[in-house]
């Protein structure tokens, strides 16, 4: 009796822990993921009533569209097909190429697949600074709902807005970790209340129930033609952050995201409902959301505007913090510059911040808050980038499930993506209304990440680097004929097949040799995590090669590794290039490569054993 007692109590206690573990996941990912999709309300509805009469058959047409807009594109793409694709647990446009290439077995097919990464990731930070634009701008204006306050100017709401904007990236450099534990209670603080609101409000109007039945979205479609076609570019405004659920599946794993998206889904949905309810009870014009809250509990409109707006900076931090993995897991895998990035936490070395992502995107939102004056027409950039990433993430999933001969998979993906091409299709009517700045902004990082890997490409082939073989011959003699000087000395080399001409002229022309030198070569692998640290066979008396193997997402410490290994440099060498040339595209090059720091500083090796040997190339 004892036994089995003790045993009932262990299962109760690990029982416990597990629902404890699991209530943690779900409420750190309403935080960290569903900002962005979850603030979506407060303008989606807003936006599509401007131009629509507020109908019966209208609203719940519309309805029904946003049901199954969410159904479809987060649902099924997302929560289901894309989250079933992960490298060690880790999503995101950068995985889906790692898996897809290896599975191409010719070199034009690869190559269209990395043109669609940069594309993809180009896209995602023009839709990137757009979210903290419209979310924060449209929660801003709900202050003129409050009585007394009418009669506020859209340049003091702008102003606002500017403020918050600019307050919360300024703050991005001293970390947000010690405020990013109140992120998760906020936001299901958010879900709950929206959720509630919509029950109340659909309790007078419960016509609106109709709107889960899909015959509903197609007649809207079928009744309103061409017109209701470009209504989908207002719809898919309620799935903007969709793609956060596969993008940020590595830092909370698949299962607490998917759980939380069942929740939130639910949230959003009463919500949605209950704003159609509101319109087609009050048949005003106003923003469907605060209208509703307003009309239904008065005395508690104030705080849920505080509440609202709280809940869009949370969405805008997750899309700054994003913002600095894509750029990061950029950098790692040799497409972007090595952008000087700093370590806001002593205990996380993965919270980072990249000071020129920062800048440039609280640039970009002031611009496009100043620009676009309110969130109704800021509402005419948003979405084409969205629905681009979409359409994208649905041709490399299909393409995947297709080789690896998944065939019911890969028909679903294919039928999603035509569903994609629809959005994308219906939203380039938004190009001449202001949707030729998101694709302004993405062709800024597009244009970068083309300038960088071919002009890399270029640079290495025009330095001509020895090759190991070549290299040993001539450095045997050497090492047995001049007087070496005591201590370790470190080069660096990208490829651990090939010698780079610095340490060439540092040893041959220079005739620097230290007794112990060692040829250290950082590759990335095609995972995301993982760090090795390892000593190859000597290659020589003296010479010595140390491999360090890093997944692309992990933020590595190389002091740390190198002592670890027991390796106590006296000097690091490292290369540096000066470019000179007449050409315009390589000026613009070389001004990218003096702007960022060189790999060892970036690495933040100590800057007192740093020795940089410059050589000239011309391009």
């Amino acid at each position: 009796m004892r036994y089995g007692t003790m045993m009932t109590s262990i299962n109760k206690h690990a029982s416990g822990v597990g629902l404890k573990s699991t209530a943690t996941g779900i409420i750190k990912s309403l935080g960290l993921v569903f900002g962005d999709i979850g603030t979506s309300p407060i303008y989606t509805l807003a936006v599509i009533f401007l131009v629509l009469e507020p109908t019966e058959a209208n609203v719940v047409g519309v309805l029904s569209l946003i049901v199954w807009t969410l159904t479809v594109l987060v649902s099924v793409e997302y929560a289901w097909l894309a989250m079933s694709l992960g490298e060690k647990g880790e999503g995101g446009t950068i995985v889906l190429r790692s898996i897809l290439l290896p599975l191409l077995k010719k070199s034009r097919p690869m190559v269209f697949v990395t043109i669609l990464t940069f594309v993809g990731i180009s896209l995602l930070v023009g839709d990137g600074v757009i979210t903290p634009a419209i979310s924060i701008l449209s929660a801003v204006e709900g202050m003129l709902l409050i009585p007394g306050l009418e009669d506020i100017g859209q340049s003091v709401l702008i102003l606002i807005a500017a403020a918050i904007a600019i307050l919360l990236f300024t703050i991005q450099r001293k970390g947000t970790e010690k405020v990013a534990v109140a992120f998760g209670p906020i936001m299901l603080l958010w879900f709950l209340t929206i959720g509630l609101y919509g029950i109340v409000s659909m309790v007078q109007t419960p016509v609106v129930w109709k709107a889960i039945n899909p015959y509903y979205a197609t007649r809207f479609l079928y009744h309103n033609g061409l017109a209701g076609f470009f209504v989908l570019s207002e719809v898919i405004l309620c799935a903007t952050g969709g793609e956060a659920l596969y993008a940020d599946m590595g830092h909370l794993r698949r299962k607490p995201i998917i759980q939380a998206w069942c929740f939130v889904f639910v949230a959003l949905v009463l919500c949605y409902l209950g704003q159609g309810a509101f319109l087609l009870h009050a048949r005003q014009e106003q923003n469907a959301l605060f209208g509703m809250v307003l009309h239904e509990t008065r005395i508690l409109y104030v705080p849920f505007l505080v509440l609202s707006i709280l809940a869009t900076i949370i969405a805008s931090q997750a899309m700054i913090s994003g913002m600095f993995s894509i750029v990061y897991q950029g950098i790692n895998t040799r497409i972007l510059p090595m952008f000087k990035v700093e370590y806001t936490s002593t205990e996380l070395r993965s919270q980072i911040y990249i000071g020129f992502v920062n800048w440039f995107l609280l640039l970009a939102v002031l611009f496009v808050m100043y620009r676009f004056r309110e969130s109704s027409n800021l509402a005419a950039a948003y979405g084409l980038a969205v629905t681009g990433t979409m359409t994208f993430t649905g041709i490399m999933m299909t393409w995947i499930f297709y080789l690896r001969k998944q065939k019911a998979k890969a028909c679903i993906a294919a039928l999603v993506t035509i569903v994609d091409l629809i959005f994308l299709l219906s939203n380039t009517y938004k190009i001449p209304h202001g949707g030729y700045w998101s694709l302004i902004i993405a062709s800024i990082p597009f244009a970068v990440i083309l300038l960088y890997t071919w002009g890399q490409r270029v640079l290495h082939r025009r330095m001509r680097p020895l090759t190991m073989d070549v290299f040993l011959q001539s450095y045997g003699e050497l090492y047995g004929a001049l007087s070496k000087i005591k201590g370790t000395a470190l080069f660096f080399a990208r490829d651990t097949g090939k010698v780079p001409p610095y340490i060439v002229h540092t040893i041959f022309r220079n005739n620097i040799i230290y007794e112990d030198n060692i040829i250290i070569s950082v590759v990335t692998r095609d995972d995301p995590f993982g760090i090795t640290g390892e000593f190859r066979a000597d290659l020589g008396p003296g010479l010595r090669r140390f491999v360090i193997q890093m997944g692309y997402m992990e933020v590595v410490d190389i002091e740390s590794i190198l002592k670890n290994a027991g390796i106590q440099e006296k000097t690091i060498f490292y290369g540096l290039e000066e470019i000179t040339t007449e050409n315009l595209f390589w000026r613009l090059f070389s001004v990218v490569k003096r702007l960022t720091p060189p790999f060892v500083q970036f690495y933040d090796l100590p800057p007192e054993k740093l020795h940089g040997v410059v050589q000239r190339v011309e391009m």
